[in-house]
């Protein structure tokens, strides 16, 4: 009986790499488009974030998981965390913006200076 000669692999075209890569270049597209106001949003959020969290933590005595419960619909994706040490509270928008406000006997909790 005589050997059949070898099948070789057909490639089928990746149709799925080219989805994936219109698709990233579509998500990248859009975030330059509007990176202005995503930046806008991004340092308001941060900043209102950590004021009314800091307010809320070291004014009204408030554990920072409680305080979590008092963010705007919306804000979902500001993250907070604490500095008992310094009386502070950092809120961050991811990859965007980033602010601290510290709180001062006689004024209350005050943002650190950013350019907004």
């Amino acid at each position: 009986m005589a050997k059949s000669p070898p099948r070789t692999a057909i490639r089928r075209p990746r149709y799925g790499l080219w989805l994936l890569a219109i698709i990233a270049l579509g998500v990248g597209g859009a975030a330059w488009a509007f990176r202005e106001p995503i930046n806008g949003y991004g340092s308001i959020a941060s900043a209102y974030s950590a004021r009314v969290a800091c307010s809320c933590r070291f004014v009204a005595g408030r554990s920072l998981e409680d305080c979590r419960k008092d963010k705007l619909a919306g804000m979902e994706a500001v993250t907070l965390r604490d500095n008992p040490e310094a009386k502070s509270v950092t809120a961050r928008f991811p990859l965007v913006a980033e602010a601290t406000a510290t709180y001062r006997e006689g004024y209350g909790c005050v943002l650190e200076t950013w350019e907004g």
